[in-house]
């Protein structure tokens, strides 16, 4: 009996994955001193140059057809707008279009339906910052009534985060030393590091942007970049001895 349960529990165990069995091995580094675990974070600070816009139209009127064809027309004026501002089709994407009935509430009446609500709204990517405040006062021209952000931010990070790894090491490094020093050890050898992924710093938070005539008569529209970080944040393990 011992002998066939011992041989279904070798076929069980040769009928699993490679992978799941790689799975359930882990490598355990054997050290002869003390472990240290620490958690290192490097920060880079870039300019964005990336803003990203939510800019649409809402119409109202008496009939659902004319709200929807109202809006299509003054959306079509938005578009145009963008275009000749050398915005590309790739960085202009549709990101809600609605169509909902208004009502008129009266106390002890039933609702009174007076007319349809359309709303189109676009997603914009501007790649260069300082036109971002001109494109905007010209979309508000063209019949925009619905516009949000910007939202700033850095348009190809990886190399930053790059760099920002690289001081994250070397932090890791240099309080490990610090914490060797005062136990009266030395740093012999990094055991494992792993990433618990970049972070970057979110900007401030986006603002509904209206522009009346008079005033956009007055001043133009004026987008500060600022500045943006970006964190990576490693988790090192050393030996002490």
């Amino acid at each position: 009996m011992r002998k066939t349960l011992l041989m279904a529990i070798a076929l069980g165990a040769a009928a699993l994955p490679a992978t799941a069995m790689a799975q359930a091995v882990t490598t355990v580094p054997l050290i002869s001193g003390t472990r240290l675990d620490i958690s290192a974070t490097g920060e880079v600070t870039r300019v964005p140059d990336l803003a990203i816009i939510s800019a649409g139209v809402q119409t109202l009127q008496p009939t659902a057809t004319g709200a929807i064809e109202e809006n299509a027309t003054r959306m079509e004026r938005v578009r145009a707008a963008l275009k000749r501002a050398g915005i590309d089709d790739k960085d202009i994407q549709t990101s809600s279009i609605s169509l909902n009935p208004e009502y008129r509430y009266v106390e002890n009446q039933p609702p009174r339906l007076t007319g349809y609500r359309a709303t189109n709204t676009v997603n914009v990517k501007f790649r260069d910052l300082k036109r971002t405040g001109a494109i905007l006062d010209a979309l508000v021209a063209e019949g925009a009534n619905q516009i949000n952000g910007p939202n700033l931010t850095i348009d190809k990070p990886e190399a930053a985060y790059d760099e920002a790894r690289v001081r994250a090491i070397a932090a890791g490094r240099a309080r490990a030393e610090l914490y060797a020093r005062a136990l009266g050890k030395r740093v012999v050898r990094l055991l494992s590091v792993s990433e618990g992924g970049g972070y970057q710093m979110p900007p401030p938070m986006p603002v509904a942007y209206a522009r009346d005539v008079a005033a956009q008569a007055v001043a133009k529209t004026e987008i500060d970049p600022g500045t943006q970080q970006l964190q990576a944040t490693l988790a090192m393990s050393f030996e002490l001895q």
